[in-house]
């Protein structure tokens, strides 16, 4: 009896950990780095929206999708999470060198003051 009721408690322990919702992995330094370095003014409104989320240009949209811009600046970054300041503005100024379409590369449409295209 002792060991059903061990085994029911080691059950329920691992039930409440896989039910628990996914903690996201928010890294604000990135949009920080980001307003910091182009003045548009749409970056502040769709925070994450910037590399992250839907066409409609909302905030909040899926996470899990990826923009180009954001796969360029994520292996411009090389490593997930990084945190200084002078490693995000080298990531970001060589994302720029990406393809945005149209003949046009990330830097173009940011130095025209527009974000890149949506994560599709």
């Amino acid at each position: 009896m002792k060991k059903l009721m061990l085994l029911v408690a080691a059950v329920a322990v691992v039930g409440m950990f896989a039910a628990a919702p996914q903690q996201a992995e928010a890294r604000p330094q990135y949009l920080k780095g980001f307003v910091g370095q182009y003045d548009i003014s749409e970056a502040t409104e769709l925070k994450c929206g910037v590399c992250h989320g839907s066409k409609d240009g909302k905030p909040g949209g899926d996470k899990k999708k990826v923009s180009d811009y954001g796969k360029a600046l994520g292996k411009a970054l090389g490593k997930k999470n990084v945190k200084g300041a002078d490693d995000i503005k080298a990531a970001l100024k060589a994302a720029e060198k990406g393809d945005a379409g149209d003949g046009k590369t990330f830097g173009d449409l940011l130095k025209a003051g527009k974000l890149p295209p949506a994560a599709e």
